[in-house]
């Protein structure tokens, strides 16, 4: 296992209200997104009770809750979403019906702050009792979407409904207060980045102290009193600065890590930095698929022993690969280290992405990297924490392109936008990044200080890349003039308005083994290329039967992308063994045309010497 850095960088975030995305591979997403996708989840919210459950919580209908006691998560989720879509376009009617849904959810907050439309409509007398009902979780995505809400349209009123709750819970728990260890993590993070809009302090120390009750014996509900969960499942068995391996819902201790990252940063202090790098080693290295997807277990939706990671029977809830981004993100702003946007692009171009369909009204709870030709997205869920997710991860993409430095900024993803951004110095840059990435690896990035100046640009070479092109207005840069700092290129350089730096990287075929030590993928391959993880559909393969693929570790593959298929996409052309011609696709797109198997990984038909992921 590699050293720990434990060195802090603190760079800061760029928000999603500072860059502006125009790019060809995410843009018509965004845009079913807009138009669908968000409709959509609002109107089965509707239909299933949940915003109504706002209403009558607020005395405005009469009636009992409907669904789960987690489901007032979802419209906030929804929300989120809306705001980040309103960012980058005012759509007046989706706004309007924002503004209404938050009078409801304002209607429904009791006197004290308290907000959870279930225990006010059907056990007033049993808040607080038992620790896995999701009260605080349900009160995470509150604050989350009353920031979002508020840093998109200025409007303060669902972030004042936040600030009550959030001052309700600072008055219940804490310190010669009440215990308590909320059993779905969410609240600790989202306390954090109230404290970065309100400056408010108690919020992030309310979220620190969360963290610290973890591992002390204070657990109490039906987490605890089920013998084949116990508290490991909710992070609840060792106190978190002791953690060594990741254990239990694969949700819950992402959103964990990513709280104990933004305490970190938050406070400056390195308390949790071991911690935080040796889960994170353990959880990289050990227990997540090609696809970036994790938690192999469909029993507790998380993990189980180390290189169990099953095919057909992945897990890989699709909130665990948004909630890996989450936590990688805040690493990388905390550590400073490209092997933490590394993973967050494999999670946005694989697992992530594949949750959604090409229609925008489908959905994948679990990823499998293999399939028989039985599973299929779905319109939605009785629990549906997956489709509210992806509909607020998707239109916030902007804020993981750029990070701010110590001595300048950092381009993290390579996603065509426009951006700017205040540099710690105070200066003023304005960046425009060109790309037809993740097809073709050729990036160009026009930097526009608002006046000449010296500072540094670090550019992202990602994991896969062996070998890129770097120049600097028109003038090619050696490797000795471009420094390399914990996989960034930095150029420390005087940059006037109008200078340019174009990198190339090398995108060839990938194949790649997993380690030995995984028995589901001894003997196999899989295809990558770029970022995008490959597979194998029957659509393109009639007539073949499930798993009879092999490919030679030599095989060639002709690179063709195809603008009218899949929504373009960019597929590889090879042959098996056998002369037989075989289509691969990218892995995010499978299940968008007849229903058939899938194949990630591919048997190999002799040994070579491939990299291993």
């Amino acid at each position: 296992m590699a050293e720990h850095q434990t060195k802090l960088h603190v760079w800061q975030g760029v928000s999603f209200t500072g860059v502006t995305i125009n790019d060809r591979f995410w843009l018509p997403r965004l845009k079913v997104l807009r138009q669908t996708t968000l409709p959509d989840c609002l109107s089965k919210c509707e239909e299933t009770g949940r915003i109504k459950n706002f209403a009558k919580a607020g005395g405005l209908l009469e009636g009992h809750y409907e669904g789960k006691y987690y489901n007032d998560s979802d419209v906030y989720k929804v929300l989120e979403g809306i705001a980040y879509t309103l960012m980058s376009e005012r759509d007046a009617r989706l706004e309007a019906e924002a503004d209404r849904i938050i009078g409801l959810i304002a209607a429904a907050q009791e006197e004290d702050g308290y907000l959870c439309a279930y225990f006010t409509l059907e056990n007033p007398e049993g808040k607080w009792t038992d620790m896995e009902k999701h009260e605080m979780y349900n009160g995470g995505h509150l604050i989350e979407a009353a920031v979002a809400y508020y840093e998109a349209t200025g409007k303060r009123e669902l972030l004042e409904v936040a600030c009550r709750l959030a001052d309700h819970v600072d008055g219940v728990f804490g310190p010669g207060k009440r215990h308590w260890v909320e059993g779905h993590q969410e609240i600790e993070l989202a306390l954090v980045k109230l404290y970065r809009v309100t400056r408010a302090e108690r919020y992030w120390k309310l979220a620190l102290w969360l963290l610290e009750e973890r591992g002390h014996g204070h657990g109490v509900g039906a987490i605890w009193d089920n013998p084949e969960w116990g508290p490991a499942y909710c992070q609840d068995d060792v106190p978190v600065r002791e953690i060594k391996q990741v254990t239990g819902h694969a949700v819950r201790a992402m959103y964990l890590y990513t709280a104990m990252a933004d305490i970190v940063h938050a406070s400056g202090d390195s308390a949790y930095a071991e911690a935080l790098h040796r889960v994170w080693s353990h959880t990289v290295e050990r227990n997540m698929y090609i696809t970036g997807g994790i938690g192999p277990s469909r029993h507790n939706e998380g993990f189980t022993f180390d290189y169990d990671l099953p095919n057909e029977t992945a897990y890989c809830e699709t909130c665990a690969a948004i909630a890996m981004v989450f936590w990688n993100h805040r690493m990388n702003l905390t550590f400073g280290d490209s092997k933490y946007a590394d993973v967050v692009e494999r999670e946005i171009y694989n697992g992530a992405l594949s949750g959604i369909s090409l229609s925008g009204y489908k959905y994948f709870y679990d990823n499998p990297l293999a399939s028989q030709g039985g599973h299929h997205r779905v319109p939605w869920f009785e629990t549906s924490c997956c489709p509210t997710n992806l509909a607020r991860f998707l239109p916030s993409l902007g804020q993981y392109v750029y990070a701010i430095t110590e001595d300048g900024l950092a381009v993290n993803q390579y996603i065509n936008s426009e951006a700017k951004l205040v540099l710690g110095s105070g200066l003023d840059v304005g960046l425009k990044l060109r790309t037809l990435y993740p097809w073709n690896g050729r990036i160009e990035l026009e930097v526009n200080p608002a006046a000449a100046a010296d500072f540094s640009i670090r550019l992202r070479v990602p994991e896969w890349c062996r070998g890129y092109r770097l120049e600097a207005s028109g003038v090619s840069i050696s490797g000795a003039e471009a420094l390399t700092d914990q996989g960034y290129l930095v150029l420390n350089r005087h940059w006037s308005p109008g200078d340019t730096v174009v990198l190339e990287l090398d995108m060839p075929v990938n194949l790649v083994r997993s380690k030995p030590e995984v028995e589901a993928d001894r003997g196999r391959v899989a295809v990558q290329r770029g970022p995008v993880v490959y597979c194998l559909e029957q659509t393109d393969h009639p007539g073949w039967s499930y798993d009879t693929f092999s490919i030679a570790a030599g095989a060639q593959f002709r690179v063709e992308h195809l603008p009218e298929l899949l929504g373009g996409v960019t597929v590889l052309q090879s042959q098996d063994e056998d002369g037989r011609p075989l289509r691969f696709i990218p892995y995010y797109a499978w299940d968008n045309r007849e229903p058939g198997y899938m194949q990630v990984w591919v048997r190999e038909r002799e040994e070579s010497g491939l990299y291993r992921f």
